[in-house]
């Protein structure tokens, strides 16, 4: 049995799904321990390869800790940018039309404001298809708490400063960065109509 009470996720499932997105800026309230517990028994039980249940959770809600963090986490962010051949030095240098770069620097320059992250691990052999629907459950039960969140991940030149901070053996792979909190803004729905119509596939069946 949980040993934390999920009925209080009284969400439709639906609800959470259709009205979740990528949050990105948050209010300085804390969460509430009992959240955060609840957050995390659900997303250890997510169906995992195997029933190895490699998946492991960092939770970090303390405020110096955060922002050491999040001074690595920008530095990685704009390292990421680098290496995809932008010459931008800074937020402003952002084109306007690039809104989801503005909206993901943003992020890495209040990273180190967050209430709280999560740092999505796998113990070995760590493949990411035991940690992905993990992540998903946990984002969703945080969205049905008004809590909202955003997967993120680090670059290769901040990870052994990102191991040696929070003590993560070499042993153990780093899958995600996700950062929770209640937001400035609204959930969802935001998609287009145009992106709906082209996510959908279905294959010619043969009769």
């Amino acid at each position: 049995m949980p040993s934390v009470d999920y009925q209080r996720l009284v969400m439709p499932i639906g609800e959470a799904i259709f009205t979740q997105r990528s949050i990105r800026r948050f209010r300085p309230t804390p969460i509430p321990v009992e959240n955060l517990r609840l957050i995390v028994e659900a997303a250890v039980r997510a169906p995992n390869g195997g029933n190895r249940q490699i998946a492991r959770f960092l939770v970090v809600t303390d405020r110096a800790r955060i922002r050491e963090f999040g001074a690595l986490y920008r530095e990685a962010w704009w390292a990421k940018r680098r290496d995809e051949g932008h010459a931008w030095k800074g937020i402003n240098d952002i084109p306007p039309e690039e809104k989801t770069h503005r909206a993901a620097a943003r992020l890495a320059d209040e990273m180190k404001d967050a209430p709280c992250v999560v740092f999505a691990l796998a113990m070995p052999p760590g493949p990411a298809n035991s940690v992905i629907p993990a992540a998903q459950n946990l984002m969703l039960t945080a969205r049905a708490l008004g809590i909202g969140s955003v997967p993120t991940t680090l670059h290769p030149s901040v990870m052994d400063r990102f191991r040696a901070m929070f003590g993560v053996p070499n042993d153990v792979a780093f899958h995600f960065c996700i950062p929770l909190g209640y937001p400035q803004g609204t959930f969802g729905p935001k998609i287009s109509v145009r992106l709906l119509q082209g996510g959908l596939h279905v294959p010619h069946t043969h009769v």
